[in-house]
């Protein structure tokens, strides 16, 4: 920590003679000429961003005299990017009204702010507007959103994403996310709510070079609101069918000193009566309230430093955390009942909190980020693990505060070249360093009904405990050459180290005992191992609106040690190494008709080799993980969006995904099983919406317009179980939205699942079926202020 304050100081003082350059003037005015007020001006790449005044003025200094990009954006107008120059000053911009263009997006992609069209990935971004418009609420509702990705959960808020056939299938994750630039390192520690969001990114395919470990098949990136020199806040509330659910969010930003200090707060509660109900006891079973915040300080020593000092948690009580039914059959002939004796409370609670550094001088621009997750999950009473109204097996994991609490320390320096410096080679390095701690206790209890599912004895208790230590650190860096006004060279490389080290030990109780009896010694292993995640691509920019490119990226998996379980054919402490993937992908991007129509295209292939393959251990609810077999992915995705008239908009997005075993053998019950063929879990073979969208104007006196929108899903066959026994056919949902804007509010009704589809959204090995949300309706009022 002294060694990175005394670079942050050094830099500083370097700087100090490095602001040669002058600011930059303007006007940021509508088609008619009239001024835009409270427009954001922000500078790519920088730190700079000011509000536009009553009359559309702005004023940014410039760290030096170069070229500089400019993104523009306003409430009711369309994004807009433009290149000035600091020597001339008077410069104005005009920005046309939202619903007759789209927008010019820009997206971080490669750690760096860069237009969308212009960069050789497949990549899907939703703005603030695309987050209302779509009534995004969780991570799980970007099913298909994105082309090739599908998100569920089995009630327990531990979404598994799958992009391109690239699936989470431990408790390490296939697809990273990232919120504001921080990891959330694994299943335990990230927060799933959105609200007050800024933009989202989905990067599809291997993003190991610059994102590392656990973005084998891509990255999340969420951005929430920053604050500005003008005070801002929103209010939203929406309530659900029956009163099922509920939820409140707000939020405030605001400057302590313009141009110099600033806080922002914004919160979330949200409380579901759920649709599952309990036969055992009459009551709702997936009754859910969660509380969520985040909280900063950006502050600006100058104009070329920033540093944000940043707090989120998310606190939630899940009264029926798993409300699954045991087969298919059950499951859909009679929905949304189950029959679980042991009922409790489960208490999720995470923060994470970050502080970031930020300076850019002549040269290079400099970044530091600092973060802390923390993750404690407990069960109340002990949870049903037969999911039956049978006392036969429950979990306990409540052990006092040091236990089943997850600890994450992360560290990221990055150099990055500057904007607007006209050199043909713009370059990107940075280092990564973590730590996770996860210690784990967790016992099987087996009650008086044990003996009726076979397990051949009762009233006993069983304690698996694990301690966890994770270690990695990272060094990687990216160049861009620009070959010819038409085609630039990417190539990266990150290499990455990582030691794990495990102790684990077992113990056996039976009802009576005073003590428990040791069955397996306190025992400790570890394992290490190197990854090295290389990505190249060309890209052809023929005009301003057409861009092709093909590329070739590497991502993985991390590998470890295996859990303590109960079976003794699966030994703990057994190390099982990282798996990799490798993909081609080949794209086409265009806009036309003056930025009123955008179609982009990919076809990737991909090879996983050292597949990694969980297998569930019942009745402890262990995954235990072998590198087994070879994995192919292949397939096709397109994006179109269009505006063909004023205030109309069409989106569709389509992907096809052919992701199958080329290579996997297990062993069950002492015989071999050849699963080659069978195809990978939580992938649709296809992946269909269409989005439309309407605003008539009511009344331009009064500024009140109609909305009307509505969506078709249509997804593709989905196995939920590497044997391919549980398969969800094709199906298709149906989502509606009708409501007023006035000013700064808006007010909408909203249908969910319209035709009340009933479909499995997840499910387990072992046959536990959860299914997805039936029809709901409901309402939501918005303002902004």
């Amino acid at each position: 920590m002294k060694a990175l304050l005394l670079m942050i100081l050094s830099l500083y003082c370097g700087s100090l003679v490095a602001q040669t350059g002058r600011s930059i003037q303007g006007r940021v005015l509508n088609e008619k000429s009239e001024p835009v007020e409270a427009a954001s001006v922000h500078v790519l790449n920088g730190s700079d961003f000011v509000i536009t005044d009553s009359s559309g003025n702005f004023r940014l200094p410039a760290i030096s005299n170069r070229q500089l990009r400019l993104q523009v954006t306003a409430t009711g107008y369309a994004a807009t990017i433009v290149e000035v120059n600091p020597k001339e000053n008077g410069l104005n911009i005009v920005i046309p009204v939202s619903g007759k263009r789209l927008d010019e997006v820009v997206v971080v992609a490669q750690k760096k702010e860069e237009v969308l069209q212009t960069v050789p990935a497949g990549i899907s971004h939703l703005s603030a507007r695309d987050v209302q418009d779509f009534r995004l609420w969780d991570n799980r509702d970007l099913t298909a959103i994105s082309p090739a990705l599908y998100s569920a959960n089995p009630g327990d808020n531990r979404n598994v994403i799958s992009i391109r056939g690239i699936t989470s299938t431990s408790y390490d994750p296939a697809v990273a996310t990232y919120i504001d630039g921080v990891n959330q390192f694994g299943l335990d520690t990230y927060i799933s709510p959105l609200y007050d969001i800024e933009r989202i990114e989905v990067l599809r395919g291997p993003q190991g070079t610059l994102f590392g470990r656990n973005a084998m098949g891509g990255v999340i990136n969420i951005v929430t609101r920053k604050p500005a020199d003008n005070a801002t806040g929103f209010v939203e509330a929406s309530a659900g069918q029956r009163n099922r659910q509920w939820r409140l969010s707000a939020g405030y930003k605001a400057p302590i000193i313009k141009q110099k200090l600033y806080f922002g707060i914004a919160g979330l509660v949200h409380d579901q009566r759920g649709f599952y109900t309990n036969d055992f006891n009459g009551k709702p079973y997936d009754k859910q309230i969660m509380a969520s915040g985040n909280y900063y300080l950006l502050y600006k020593p100058a104009h070329n430093w920033q540093l944000n000092l940043n707090f989120k948690h998310l606190n939630a009580n899940n009264k029926g955390a798993f409300p699954l039914v045991i087969g298919k059959d059950e499951a859909l002939s009679n929905p949304f009942h189950l029959n679980q004796n042991a009922t409790t409370t489960m208490q999720d609670n995470t923060l994470n909190a970050s502080l970031s550094v930020m300076h850019q001088a002549e040269k290079f621009r400099f970044s530091s980020q600092t973060a802390f997750q923390q993750n404690k999950r407990i069960y109340q009473q002990p949870i049903d693990a037969d999911f039956s109204p049978l006392d036969a097996i429950s979990i306990i994991n409540d052990y006092g505060d040091e236990w089943n609490r997850t600890r994450v320390l992360t560290e990221e320096l990055r150099l990055t070249s500057p904007e607007g410096t006209g050199s043909r080679v713009q370059w990107n390095t940075g280092l990564y360093l973590y730590y996770q701690k996860s210690p784990v206790r967790q016992s099987t209890r087996f009650g008086q009904d044990a003996n009726l599912i076979g397990i051949g004895d009762s009233l006993f208790t069983t304690t698996n405990i694990s301690i966890t230590h994770n270690t990695g650190a990272a060094l990687y860096g990216e160049l861009t050459y620009n070959l010819h006004p038409k085609w630039d060279l990417r190539g990266g490389l990150r290499a990455e180290t990582n030691r794990q080290q495990k102790e684990v030990s077992g113990l056996y109780m039976k009802d009576g005992m005073t003590e428990p009896i040791v069955t397996l010694p306190d025992t400790s292993a570890h394992t290490s191992y190197t990854a090295l995640s290389p990505r190249a691509s060309i890209g052809y920019k023929s005009n301003e609106s057409n861009y092709l490119y093909f590329s070739y990226s590497r991502g993985f998996r991390t590998g470890g040690l295996t859990e303590l379980s109960s079976d003794p054919s699966q030994p703990p402490l057994f190390p099982y190494d990282p798996e990799y993937g490798n993909n081609l992908e080949l794209g086409w991007k265009s806009d036309w008709w003056q930025k009123k129509l955008q179609v982009n295209l990919a076809a990737f292939y991909s090879i996983v080799n050292d597949a990694q393959v969980p297998t569930l251990q019942l009745p402890d609810a262990i995954t235990v993980i072998k590198n087994t077999g070879k994995l192919r992915s292949r397939g096709m995705e397109a994006e179109i969006t269009a505006v063909p008239f004023s205030r109309l908009q069409f989106q569709y997005n389509f992907a096809y995904t052919d992701s199958r075993y080329q290579d996997y053998k297990t062993t069950s019950q002492g015989s071999e099983t050849d699963l080659s063929g069978n195809r990978q879990v939580f992938t649709p073979a296809t992946t269909s919406l269409l989005a439309v969208q309407y605003m008539p104007v009511l009344s331009r006196k009064h500024s009140i317009s109609g909305l009307l929108r509505a969506e078709w899903y249509w997804l593709g066959t989905t196995y939920f179980d590497l044997a391919n026994r549980i398969r969800q056919p094709a199906y298709h949902l149906v989502h509606i939205r009708g409501g007023v804007t006035w000013k700064q509010m808006e007010a909408a009704l909203w249908v969910r699942n319209l035709f009340d589809t009933r479909y499995i959204s997840y499910a387990y090995d072992f046959g536990g079926i959860h299914l997805g949300d039936p029809s709901n309706a409901g309402i939501t009022w918005r303002m902004r202020f």
